[in-house]
């Protein structure tokens, strides 16, 4: 860092990603990182979130956040998604692609992309 605005812009940066993990928006994208969770690659699963959610200007709908292990560690990376008066949906052995795809037809288009569910593991 060369100056204080350089350092200021990167605050800015961050902060948009940092609300939209706290906001508290009618959907929640919650993605388990507990050891196993970021062993199988769910850190780039939730900054793709993250970057999706915000890049189709939900941020005010969606809040996407972590949480600590889920239970299914056999099934890692899981992303669990909430709506209001709706059966939460768990994603399973999700990935960037994947994620942006659930962004695109789920959170976004309203329909569970069942391909990537545990129910559809479990058939």
């Amino acid at each position: 860092m060369k100056s204080l605005a350089e350092l200021q812009a990167i605050k800015e940066r961050m902060q948009n990603k940092v609300a939209l993990r706290e906001g508290s928006g009618d959907m929640r994208v919650v993605v388990g990182m507990a050891t196993c969770g970021i062993a199988a690659g769910a850190r780039p699963v939730l900054s793709a979130f993250v970057e999706e959610v915000a890049a189709a200007d939900l941020t005010s709908k969606v809040t996407v956040s972590q949480t600590g292990c889920i239970g299914i560690c056999q099934f890692e990376p899981v992303v669990e998604v909430y709506e209001a008066d709706k059966e939460k949906v768990t994603y399973v052995k999700m990935t960037p692609e994947k994620a942006k795809r659930v962004v695109e037809e789920h959170i976004k288009g309203g329909k569970v992309v069942t391909e990537y569910t545990l129910a559809n593991e479990n058939a």
